[in-house]
């Protein structure tokens, strides 16, 4: 399948992140890819910039490198940004349909990114537990959602907001065709 040339931007971007953080940490790509829970391939092949990772996949990466998922796809930005709506680093789940678009990266010193997903209904998106300390705050949009904790979610509609800790498994599952929500992940 042929990428178009957002997708081959946003790849090129983790590819670069990846190698930078890698050396960052001093993490060999054997270390690296057993830390995260992937295949040492897999990662080689998203170093290169040939791979197409999934939503789980880099989330695995970030919480291993201990970094923000925006810190991974997302370009330096200058200190006006805008990102219009057909814009911006769109990256799909593995086993919902589910997409993200990085929106806001996490300034330096501050651990928050601000994510706009558009999510159909069908398989949940289930998270595995980000870094220790992290919060998620949905914001619906459109549409109606179940999202929170895993065993424990609540049902959301427009311009409802649920917040939960992001550090323990959690979900968002879409009840409505072309959901959308704005999600800011934060750290401490």
């Amino acid at each position: 399948m042929a990428r178009n040339p957002a997708q081959l931007s946003v790849i090129s971007v983790i590819a670069a992140s990846l190698q930078r953080e890698r050396r960052r940490v001093g993490l060999s790509l054997a270390e690296l890819a057993r830390r995260a829970g992937v295949a040492k391939s897999t990662l080689s092949q998203l170093e290169s910039g040939s791979g197409n990772p999934s939503v789980e996949t880099l989330w695995a990466l970030c919480v291993a490198l201990d970094v923000t998922f925006a810190q991974m796809v997302e370009p330096p930005q200058p200190e006006v940004q805008v990102i219009r709506a057909s814009e911006g680093a769109v990256i799909p789940a593995e086993h919902a349909n589910y997409v993200a678009k990085v929106l806001s990266a996490c300034p330096p010193h501050a651990r928050r990114d601000i994510y706009l997903v558009t999510v159909q209904p069908g398989a949940a998106h289930d998270s595995a537990p980000h870094r220790a300390g992290t919060y998620e705050h949905v914001i619906l949009s459109t549409g109606r959602a179940l999202t929170g904790v895993l065993d424990s979610p609540v049902e959301i509609g427009p311009g409802d907001y649920a917040g939960y800790p992001a550090d323990v498994p959690h979900t968002f599952r879409a009840l409505e065709p072309d959901t959308v929500a704005v999600v800011i992940s934060e750290s401490v």
